[in-house]
């Protein structure tokens, strides 16, 4: 299971942009998607999580700011950030909680993570 993310990038504080994250490999299906960040020095935290039904969860530092969105059929998910803030710098990472064909159980991958920066 492979999960490939892109979008990060440089921007300025107040400005937006859009992580996208695609899972590939032998999934049978797809508990839960999210997105977790690691700012220097810091513990990687949970950004925002959406089940398989569309719940969705944020962190309290994000809330009214990301939002986060789903694909199915796709086996992706998608981040939309407005009005970045510089506190918001980190390496952003996609998380998925899959079950396999070839093996039973609930697995978790991470991507490659995707650098956003905010300048003030």
């Amino acid at each position: 299971v492979q999960l490939q993310a892109s979008g990060g990038g440089l921007v300025q504080a107040g400005g937006s942009l859009r992580l996208s994250c695609a899972a590939s490999g032998s999934i049978r299906s797809i508990n839960s998607m999210g997105w977790y960040r690691q700012a220097p020095g810091k513990l990687r935290e949970l950004v925002a999580v959406v089940s398989t039904g569309g719940t969705t969860a944020y962190a309290d530092s994000v809330k009214g700011r990301f939002t986060i969105s789903r694909d199915n059929a796709k086996n992706m998910v998608a981040l939309q950030m407005d009005s970045l803030k510089p506190e918001d710098t980190a390496v952003y990472y996609c998380q998925a909680v899959v079950q396999l064909y070839y093996r039973a159980g609930n697995f978790q991958y991470w991507g490659q993570g995707t650098q956003v920066t905010v300048s003030s």
